[in-house]
């Protein structure tokens, strides 16, 4: 019999490492209630750690992407609108 492995999502991984971080219960307790290896917990907590960092950055990141974003959208609207003018003008042409 094969046994498949659980998908945890992102959130719930986030949940548990951070319940570990502040040690109101051990890892054990953590591990029994949510049905996850302990091992599994310290791998999240150190990878939780390992990635603080980058929520500050994505943070300051995020507002550049979502400008350069909209100022792509814009572009790619106005270059539309030009070749479909362009295109409506060389019709008549022929």
């Amino acid at each position: 019999m094969k046994k498949t492995r659980k998908k945890f999502s992102p959130a719930f991984k986030a949940k548990i490492a951070l319940a570990a971080v502040k040690e109101d219960e051990t890892v054990a307790a953590l591990a029994r209630r949510h049905k996850v290896h302990p091992n599994q917990i310290y791998k999240w907590k150190r990878e939780f750690f390992e990635n603080l960092d980058r929520v500050f950055e994505a943070e300051g990141s995020g507002n550049k992407h979502a400008y350069r974003e909209a100022e792509l959208l814009q572009k790619i609207g106005e270059l539309t609108v030009e070749r479909d003018f362009l295109s409506r003008g060389l019709e008549k042409c022929r």
